[in-house]
């Protein structure tokens, strides 16, 4: 085809759209290198644990708890095309094929792609359940299913458009600078389908914020100051949480982004790459924490996990129940009796606040 590249290797295109190739390590590769390297191996294992504790734990399945498990996956995933990244960057990228070059950048297009659309579902389906005062929602598994399966399809096909065609290989005046083969509209339009899903989120988490309090004042008649106050802290704190270190985490890799594509010639885009994609991935290291451990029932799953674990390098004599769906029935059944009304509420606050 006229005016393409197709037989060029990708040092042609980095040098073409002025970002350095080096041949030999610098502290700042080191460095970069080493830090996304820890990230990776502990989002790895935390999610890990949480797929884990879903599995094993009879409590938790439940559409929310699926969801969870999604978004662990994706994290997961994402944490596996991270460390992949980390083998395929610095000195190392001259040796790839524009092909290994366009399978290293879509999986780490498809992984966080996955993460945040997993967070966006969440979010809707905490809506629903919380407006309509349930404390799980009554989806089928066959929805959950196919609303697993259509995150995952957005997700490769935002992974595959580059590949199939959005990229710069025959319109060389295009390419952006951070991705050297990505068009610039591409790294665009990326950006701004994430930041709309950020708005939305918003959106879906400032209404449930809303709508809870005004519930938590009126219920107050039948709970106690102390009661009603914690559960509004709680949703202060989580819904917080959730907004706060989503914009930390995206906002300045998507604001690169954005001054990318473009084409900001004095930005110096290059000097923060690295480190915004660093702090992307941070967000799948941080999602385990909020969504799972902030749930008392995961903590549990967890520590009996650990507790298996180090009990089993002891000895073969060691018993770990991870099932304790029906211990923990039969314990709340000899709790105290509570008004029939007040305690489906308090269900609903308690699966905000945990969520």
């Amino acid at each position: 085809m006229p005016g393409c590249h197709f037989n060029r290797t990708v040092r042609f295109f980095y040098e073409a759209s002025g970002k350095n190739i080096t041949t030999f390590w610098r502290a700042r590769d080191y460095v970069v290198v080493t830090l996304g390297l820890t990230v990776c191996i502990i989002v790895i294992l935390a999610n890990i644990m949480v797929m884990t504790a879903i599995f094993i734990n009879r409590r938790f399945h439940f559409p929310i708890y699926y969801l969870l498990g999604n978004l662990a996956a994706a994290d997961l995933f994402a944490g596996i095309s991270y460390l992949h990244l980390m083998f395929h960057t610095g000195p190392w990228t001259i040796k790839l094929s524009k092909h290994q070059w366009f399978v290293r950048q879509g999986l780490i297009d498809t992984s966080l792609t996955a993460s945040v659309v997993s967070l966006l579902a969440i979010a809707l389906e905490r809506h629903q359940t919380i407006f309509t005062m349930q404390l799980h929602s009554k989806m089928t598994n066959r929805r959950v299913i196919l609303l697993i399966l259509g995150i995952w399809s957005i997700a490769v096909v935002m992974g595959l458009v580059p590949t199939m065609g959005w990229h710069c290989i025959c319109k060389l005046s295009e390419c952006s600078t951070m991705a050297p083969l990505y068009s610039r509209d591409y790294l665009v339009f990326w950006a701004v389908m994430n930041l709309l899903t950020f708005s939305i989120m918003v959106i879906i988490y400032t209404r449930i914020f809303i709508y809870v309090r005004k519930k938590s004042q009126r219920m107050s008649q039948h709970t106690t100051q102390m009661k009603h106050k914690e559960t509004v802290v709680n949703l202060m704190k989580t819904v917080s949480m959730i907004l706060g270190v989503f914009v930390v985490c995206w906002t300045p890799g998507l604001v690169v982004l954005l001054l990318d594509g473009l084409d900001c010639q004095s930005c110096n885009v290059l000097r923060y790459e690295k480190y915004c994609l660093v702090l992307a991935e941070c967000n799948s290291l941080v999602n385990p924490i909020i969504y799972s451990y902030r749930d008392q029932d995961m903590r549990r799953t967890f520590k009996r996990i650990l507790c298996f674990f180090s009990r089993s390098s002891r000895g073969p004599h060691s018993e770990v129940h991870f099932n304790t769906l029906d211990q923990e029935v039969f314990s709340e059944s000899n709790g105290t009796d509570i008004d029939s009304t007040v305690a489906t509420a308090a269900h609903a606050d308690s699966a905000l606040a945990r969520t």
